[in-house]
């Protein structure tokens, strides 16, 4: 399909590649990932044409159809509807149409045998390209990236470049290429988005080659991971948790060969020097340093997982209640968010904030930290100390200081030294921290943001999008933050690996209101799938709408609209009648009978489900184990997939059970 044959290419005096092969076969679909400036945009750029190799060459099929996603279409502008400018991807249907248009145009006077003739042409190759029904795969498709039938009729400049994306992202999807280049195609999506992207990739029947940071969307998306490193490309038949296993693997070996061949050179070069003084030996000598000559080096294995070697320094923490919200309500002109609703932040949560877009998540950061208009009541605790994260704090950078002045006037309690290796965490390495905040990129700008943020004297952040624009190892550089930060944070993103290492706690934003569930992202995935599955009159254990919080000072004798007291409700259940109950850890609200019996009838379905997993895990792990499959690297590659899935499927399962049981004590 396309090949690079032994090819170089060189940017200004750094040699990005240097005689690289690659194939990309039909179908492919592959994952091309590495470190930030290892090259992988541009590799993109160099197959479609727009950059030329300084050796070597790329090959491709005739008439090979390339759609190609990048940022560069972020600035695109165009006063036609969002439906209009997707609906260009169908060119010959667009054409056909027009013809169409005006040959009956042409009929209400010529009648002739000929123009009939061509109508007829023209409708019939129109209808084999199906282009009756090309608007309707437009709006699928929009619909699909979140837009909704009023803003496709809206012109495209009226849209922030996230959304243009979008559209373009659209329009490539329905040009329906052989091959599909998207340069971080999640950047701009929501998770419902991302969701439904997954889902058409895994049913497009061309070949993808996809640059994300996004390791989900990787391991859902793609069967082979291409790798960008030290000026080459190395392949891994497998997703990106394959990819993760199989390079700690090759690793090792490496690490052997390079301590077995260190071992050997040392042993020739005493036997050299043993030997060099004599003239009897003079043969030998000079053959044994010809053969050190031309050995094939094997090179040290280089750690590419920096770890977090500062910590967080706040000057006091925080009381036990963090932030407290009360009858929030907030909207823009003809667009309600947030109703009535209210929510506690405790000391320790560490929230991950998720929904699509649109629904209010960043509205919801700024109210919590006092920089949006809202009615209602937004308190924060005793001792809070907070820090704001968002993309606007780009702006408060000082543009003529360097990235390290920025930071050591910021936080003038860290040494130098514990500023450079946070920065080298953020790919600031060597003399980059000397560079102006005036010279650097969006992307850049916001990492030395971030990197601010984490050296404040905060007990609580609040983090809107913190992963953008940081690669994967920037991105376990802030997970390993994080983990270690023993304040609250709350954060909205859509990186779920991210959140799935961090969250504790999960609120979303549904029917106006800020629902909570208190487990992590991948609990959170099974509920909400579970969820459903049942509707709304069967949903699984979890507290779905957050109350509003109740003053300390109140809750002895705050009464209802009905009159009831707080203590009142408390003694008759959730319901105010006077059934039986036990109290659920995950909200505190009581458990009637009949949840008790669903809750008993679930653990048993759990237990099922595990022991089938725990046996499926045993036959792969016997399968592992039989030698005559090291030789067919795809099956081993699929066992290997196989296995990790079902660790994590009992992982959840077993969490789950837990969480019941602990319900039912």
């Amino acid at each position: 399909m396309i090949a690079l044959n032994e090819l170089t290419f060189e940017f200004g005096s750094r040699i990005l590649y240097d005689q690289v092969n690659w194939h990309i076969k039909p179908k492919e679909k592959i994952g091309l990932i590495g470190a930030n400036g290892t090259g992988k945009s541009t590799l993109l750029k160099i197959l479609v044409g727009e950059y030329r190799p300084t050796a070597g060459n790329v090959s491709k099929t005739k008439d090979l159809k390339i759609g190609y996603l990048n940022q560069d279409l972020l600035s695109y502008q165009s006063e036609h509807s969002i439906l209009h400018v997707a609906m260009e991807a169908f060119e010959r249907q667009n054409e056909l149409h027009d013809k169409i248009q005006e040959i009956l145009v042409q009929m209400e006077t010529d009648f002739s045998e000929s123009i009939l003739e061509k109508l007829s042409k023209y409708q019939e190759e129109f209808e084999a390209l199906d282009g009756y029904r090309i608007q309707y795969k437009a709006e699928e498709i929009l619909a699909g990236l979140g837009f909704t039938p009023e803003q496709s009729s809206k012109p495209l400049k009226e849209f922030s470049g996230g959304w243009r994306m979008r559209v373009m992202l659209a329009k490539i999807l329905l040009q329906q290429p052989d091959l599909l280049l998207l340069d971080e195609p999640t950047n701009h999506l929501d998770l419902p988005s991302i969701q439904w992207l997954e889902n058409y990739l895994n049913t497009f029947e061309g070949a993808i080659v996809i640059v994300s940071h996004d390791r989900y969307f990787l391991d859902r998306t793609v069967e082979k991971i291409v790798e960008s490193r030290s000026g080459n490309l190395f392949s891994y038949s497998g997703n990106y948790s394959f990819y993760i296993e199989e390079k700690a693997v090759r690793q090792e070996i490496q690490k052997g060969e390079f301590k077995n061949q260190q071992s050997k050179i040392k042993q020739e070069e005493k036997l050299i020097e043993r030997f060099r003084a004599k003239a009897s030996k003079a043969k030998m000598v000079q053959s044994r340093i010809k053969a050190l000559d031309r050995m094939d080096r094997v090179e040290d294995v280089e750690s590419d997982a920096p770890t977090v070697s500062f910590k967080f320094r706040f000057s006091r923490p925080s009381g036990r209640s963090v932030a407290l919200l009360e009858d929030i309500n907030k909207s823009y002109p003809n667009l309600p968010i947030l109703h009535n609703t209210g929510a506690e932040i405790e000391k320790g949560d560490k929230i991950a904030l998720i929904g699509a877009n649109g629904k209010g998540k960043s509205t919801l950061l700024r109210i919590i930290a006092g920089t949006e208009s809202f009615e209602g009541k937004s308190q924060l605790g005793f001792n809070v100390i907070k820090t704001f994260f968002a993309q606007h704090q780009l702006e408060a950078l000082t543009l003529e200081n360097t990235i390290l002045q920025e930071l050591q006037s910021f936080a003038p309690t860290y040494s130098d030294t514990e500023l450079r290796t946070l920065l080298g965490c953020f790919l600031f390495t060597g003399d980059d921290v000397f560079k102006k905040i005036k010279v650097l990129s969006g992307g850049e700008k916001s990492r030395v943001a971030l990197a601010k943020t984490l050296t404040s004297d905060s007990n609580f952040l609040i983090l809107d999008e913190p992963t953008n624009h940081l690669d994967i190892q920037s991105v376990n550089i802030l997970i390993q933050a994080l983990e270690q930060f023993e304040g609250t944070c709350i954060i909205v993103s859509h990186d779920r690996y991210f959140l799935s290492q961090v969250a504790n706690k999960i609120w979303f934003i549904e029917n106006k209101e800020i629902k909570s569930y208190p487990g992590t992202y991948d609990e959170f995935e099974v509920w909400d799938s579970e969820r459903k599955k049942n509707k709304q009159d069967n949903p699984p254990p979890a507290p779905v709408p957050l109350p509003n919080p109740v003053p300390a000072e109140a809750k002895n004798n705050s009464k209802g609209q009905n009159g009831t007291s707080q203590n009142d409700k408390k003694d008759k259940g959730q319901n105010g009648n006077q059934n039986g109950h036990q109290n659920s850890p995950a909200n505190g609200k009581p458990v009637a009978q009949d949840e008790t019996r669903r809750l008993e009838k679930r653990l048993s379905q759990l237990e099922k489900e595990i022991g089938e997993a725990e046996k499926k895990k045993e036959e792969i792990e016997a399968d592992l184990s039989n030698p005559d499959h090291y030789t067919d690297t795809e099956k081993l590659a699929q066992l290997n997939k196989d296995y990790t899935q079902i660790q994590n499927q009992l992982k959840i399962l077993n969490t789950s059970w837990e969480e019941i049981a602990e319900q039912l004590v």
